[in-house]
């Protein structure tokens, strides 16, 4: 069984976790290098990018999840999205670069502008998408495919190995998102 880690610094990682075993995997929650080593691949949960980048690197974990993503698979949801990108506005800050992906923060708005929306997926129907103070993909570079699009802007893009999601899978039962993932390890 494909073991998927959960950086568990910050964000829902306990959600992400119930929703990587829906998917058939197991799920480990990661706070050290030697913890995320052991696995075939990591989501970054939601949260706040700022204090993510700032914990990351308090615990030493910056170039070791750099390095990580350099072979095997990353998934990022809202949060996450903006770490794993190579570009973020609203304002700039520093990030992995691990995806030719520029994303502005909370280009949604504030809180009270989280919503719930029904997005199609290409060949697999609609699913239910959590849009909390969430940012928006304003470039997709050429490598870069869009799996899902909200309001005209992609909001589930995979390049390569990685992928991202804008809206958080993990705060619905739909396994989709996840297993989708587990099936890129």
């Amino acid at each position: 069984m494909k073991k998927v880690g959960v950086l568990a610094l910050q964000g829902d990682f306990e959600a992400h976790r119930k929703a990587i075993e829906r998917a058939r995997a197991c799920a480990v929650e990661v706070r050290t290098a030697e913890q995320m080593n052991a696995c075939d691949g990591l989501v970054i949960p939601g949260g706040e990018s700022t204090t993510m980048l700032k914990l990351l690197g308090i615990e030493n974990l910056l170039d070791p999840l750099r390095e990580f993503g350099l072979c095997r698979p990353i998934y990022g949801t809202c949060a996450g999205a903006i770490l794993l990108a190579c570009e973020v506005t609203n304002p700039a800050q520093s990030s992995l670069g691990l995806m030719d992906i520029g994303v502005e923060r909370n280009a949604y708005g504030r809180q009270v502008d989280s919503h719930i929306a029904k997005i199609k997926v290409d060949d697999d129907g609609e699913l239910e998408a959590v849009f909390i103070r969430a940012p928006i993909i304003r470039r997709v570079g050429s490598s870069a495919r869009v799996l899902a699009s909200h309001q005209g802007d992609p909001v589930w893009v995979e390049e390569g190995r990685h992928m991202v999601t804008t809206f958080h899978p993990e705060l619905t039962e739909d396994p989709r998102i996840h297993r989708h993932f587990v099936e890129k390890l």
